[in-house]
């Protein structure tokens, strides 16, 4: 039983770095504003997430009461994360951010 529980936090755990390694490289590689604003909420709330659950389960495999700050951050995450991405959905459409010209790409100069 021990093996099939350290298995199972270790898949948690392999699970929600994949999520929010996916939400990093989101961010980094989309182009337009509102497609970088869903990686990050989604992915990586769903990461961290995953991860927090991990490390509540841990301490109660552990024998331990979970943690309040674990506990904190989860409710703070899931919490601000939708509000904020809401907030920041809605300052881009008023400031009509799709509309906008793109700004000048750097070219390289060949020698």
């Amino acid at each position: 039983m021990i093996t099939f529980l350290q298995i199972a936090l270790s898949a948690l755990l392999v699970f929600g770095c994949f999520f929010i390694l996916v939400g990093a490289l989101g961010l980094v590689r989309f182009s337009d504003f509102f497609k970088r604003l869903h990686a990050p909420t989604k992915a990586s709330t769903l990461g961290v997430g995953c991860v927090l659950v991990c490390s509540v389960a841990y301490h109660i495999f552990l024998g331990q009461d979970p943690q309040p700050r674990e506990l904190l951050i989860t409710v703070f995450l899931f919490i601000t994360a939708p509000i904020s991405a809401h907030l920041m959905a809605k300052a881009a459409l008023s400031l009509m951010m799709e509309s906008r010209p793109e700004p000048p790409k750097d070219e390289q100069k060949s020698p």
